[in-house]
């Protein structure tokens, strides 16, 4: 079965003022939607848009699994290990939150930055809080996320590539940039797909795509 969730259908939060545009694909924050809690282990898939100078201020996090995907920009981020690192296009960062950790998350750089936040529920709760970044992810190698028993794909696609949904009980798709079919449907950026029992499904680029995808057991 797939769910399609339209980008228009997101709940828009944020701070525009601040200069924060966030769009979320679930239920998070003072939006609630008892219907759209979660897929799998997926908790947020959050489109993020910070104006040069804008961030979030430190704030604490605990038993979850965070992953950011950059698109533009650069991403400068700060934890409570007093460590600081950039995120680029093409890095996926991941932040383990286990018994709990403190983070910002700025854009100190002169363009804007737009990046997707994607935080997955563990298997187990607790544990000490770890972290990674992986710089320019290939499209033939996963990112596994084992404390959710989740794997993240990205596939970039040229016009008329195809590519195979993962054959796991659970797929969350979700288009960063560009146009692809997908089972019949035709989706955009921001639009996602929430895929139960896939059988020889594929991706099909309609134009020049970008998507993230996870697999995980239901």
């Amino acid at each position: 079965m797939i769910d399609v969730r339209r980008s228009g259908e997101r709940y828009r939060g944020g701070d525009p003022q601040a200069g924060i545009d966030s769009l979320h694909a679930f239920s998070f924050g003072t939006f609630y939607d008892p219907d759209n809690l979660r897929f799998g282990p997926v908790l947020a898939c959050n489109e993020e848009r910070l104006a040069p100078g804008a961030g979030f201020d430190e704030h604490p996090h605990s038993h979850t699994e965070i992953v950011t995907w950059v698109t533009e920009g650069e991403l400068t981020h700060r934890d409570s290990t007093g460590r600081t690192t950039l995120v680029r296009a093409g890095d996926v960062q991941h932040l383990s939150s286990a018994g709990g950790v403190r983070h910002e998350e700025r854009n100190e750089g002169p363009d804007p930055l737009v990046f997707v936040q994607m935080w997955l529920t563990p298997l187990e709760p607790g544990g000490d809080p770890s972290y990674e970044i992986v710089h320019g992810i290939a499209d033939s190698t996963p990112y596994a996320v084992p404390a959710a028993g989740a794997l993240l794909s990205v596939r970039r696609l040229a016009t008329g590539e195809r590519t195979a949904v993962p054959d796991s009980t659970g797929v969350y798709a979700h288009v960063v940039r560009g146009e692809v079919g997908l089972g019949g449907e035709q989706l955009g950026p921001g639009d996602s797909a929430r895929i139960t029992g896939p059988e020889d499904l594929e991706l099909t680029a309609l134009r020049p795509a970008e998507v993230l995808i996870w697999e995980f057991a239901l």
